[in-house]
């Protein structure tokens, strides 16, 4: 690792960027040194994506400077951006699986020889690029014949290729397993020791501290601080990331104590188990998965979900809430374990078998998973009732209009008409339609993603208030939110999630907010 005597190789300099209504970066600064891994970390709208976006020339900056190698530069795009020698690979591939990997590395930049592409040396220059990063493969087949974590091998040397002084990597670990992981960050070892700055964007604390040399923290759209990672421990990146004041020794104890008794992936045996077994004496189990896992998105793990309990998921973004979430509606397809229903083993491959289930899922993507924004209040409260009945059986429009008339009324939804536009409504009333969306369905278990999520205070009292009404009735309710002091409210039990696995179970009153963030933070207990 370079000391911070040597002179960064890039810096930013009081870097401001603001949107209609929104100050996404407020004088942010920042310094990448050759031959280190610096990690950016931060909550979801802390700053990060935009930061990236301004270093790469998507976005130019308000105010503040970019310099490399000490001189100032502008990047009006991110072509410009590569052209300065900083590269990007992003969590998403962007490279074409039909054409091969020699061709992916030097697509725009093919060697010829009279006139034509010189497929020979196009083999042989992508077989040395990947050689440098310990990677021997057949560089003449599809990029598509290769796992994904090859092909971010394949999307960094390609930044190998433009002689790139900086690579920036933002969430490419997303979708890789740990074997995946080990190989990428060999390959980073491997670049960091041969002088490159590397800036990593993640949300997984083991993965921080397996790799980084600095980390910078961001918070609301400003620089919390820059600490190298020997000197910042899991409490207190945890505690600096959401803004926590630090714990009190006795406090940090207490939850230290409380995580080392569950210790395990599946999170089934828990410091607060004898707390949790009266509730369990007084409940019937409605949903029980075991082993359930998805490679490179959720460590196998165990998960009940009681009859008229709420039962919330508590973690940083990126811990593995909503990957749990969507493989218990089917949205994802598991990988590994079993869910049952009522006692009897269920194959929930799609959300119309989790419907059929009596299941209801209100996802954390209002805009994109949520709301048509173009069709009425009507016409998207009826949608999960339409699809479970089929599309030859379509709902009378005056059943339609009873429905819709009824819910908004429940749920003091405030709409000229019903047959107002949903787009047109603010957004805590959309976010009131898409739960009477599923309450409309008579589900047995909801599943509420975030659903407080950019709403006033009002509008999430309302919301809050009628789930936990629905509770006491009966209902079943997985409760998903980053608010922490929202989760321990309402919740009969809290899980807790880190890295992609669960981290605990614990019964309400055994921990408090200051405690989550110890379980959080705790890692493996040999570290």
């Amino acid at each position: 690792m370079t000391t911070k005597s040597s002179a960064p190789v890039l810096e930013l300099r009081g870097i401001s960027k603001a949107f209609t209504g929104v100050q996404a970066l407020n004088g942010v600064s920042l310094k990448l040194y050759p031959g280190e891994v610096h990690t950016l970390m931060g909550q979801n709208g802390a700053g990060k994506s935009t930061l990236i976006k301004v270093l790469t020339g998507v976005y130019t900056p308000d105010h503040g400077q970019i310099l490399l190698a000490g001189q100032a530069i502008q990047p009006q795009s991110t072509l410009d951006a590569q052209n300065h020698g900083i590269s990007t690979v992003y969590q998403e591939v962007n490279l074409c699986p039909n054409l091969s990997v020699a061709e992916n590395i030097f697509i725009g930049r093919y060697p010829r020889k009279f006139g034509r592409i010189d497929w020979a040396s196009m083999a042989k220059q992508a077989s040395e690029l990947l050689e440098r990063m310990q990677i021997r493969i057949d560089v003449t087949l599809p990029l598509a014949h290769y796992p994904l974590a090859i092909q971010q091998m394949v999307a960094i040397s390609r930044s190998l290729l433009v002689s790139a002084k900086v690579l920036i990597l933002d969430e490419p670990t997303s979708s890789l397993d740990e074997k995946e992981v080990d190989l990428l960050f060999s390959v980073l070892r491997g670049l960091r020791e041969q002088g490159m700055a590397i800036l990593f964007v993640t949300h997984f604390l083991d993965q921080t501290y397996a790799i980084s040399d600095r980390i910078t923290v961001m918070r609301n759209g400003e620089r919390e601080g820059e600490y190298l990672a020997s000197d910042l421990s899991r409490v207190e990146l945890v505690n600096k990331m959401v803004g926590a004041p630090a714990a009190t020794e006795a406090t940090a104890a207490s939850a230290q104590t409380a995580a080392a008794g569950d210790g395990t992936a599946t999170g089934s045996a828990t410091a607060a188990g004898a707390l949790g077994s009266a509730s369990a004496g007084r409940l019937q189990s409605f949903l029980r998965a075991v082993g359930l896992g998805r490679r490179g998105a959720l460590q196998p793990m165990d998960l009940e979900i009681r009859e008229g309990e709420m039962l919330g998921l508590a973690g940083l973004l990126g811990s593995g809430r909503t990957e749990a979430a969507r493989l218990l509606f089917g949205a994802d397809k598991s990988d590994s374990g079993t869910i049952s229903i009522d006692g009897k083993e269920r194959n929930l491959s799609s959300p119309r078998d989790a419907i059929a289930a009596g299941i209801g899922f209100c996802s954390e993507d209002r805009k994109h998973e949520g709301a048509i924004l173009d069709l009425s209040v009507r016409e998207n409260l009826i949608l999960a009732l339409q699809a479970r009945s089929g599309i030859l059986r379509a709902i009378p429009l005056k059943r339609q209009q009873q429905l819709a008339e009824e819910y908004v009324k429940a749920l003091g939804i405030k709409t000229a008409s019903i047959e107002t536009p949903i787009g047109s409504l603010s957004g805590g009333n959309q976010q009131k339609v898409l739960l009477a969306r599923w309450l409309v369905t008579d589900p047995k278990l909801l599943i509420l993603d975030e659903p407080t999520r950019g709403i006033d205070v009002r509008a999430k009292q309302e919301i809050m208030d009628y789930v936990t009404a629905l509770c006491k009735k009966g209902m079943s309710i997985l409760f998903i939110s980053s608010e922490l002091p929202e989760v321990l409210r309402v919740s009969d039990r809290i899980v807790v999630m880190r890295d992609r696995k669960a981290g605990g179970e614990y019964a309400r009153g055994a921990l408090d907010e200051t405690s989550v963030l110890q379980v959080i933070a705790a890692g493996d207990q040999h570290e």
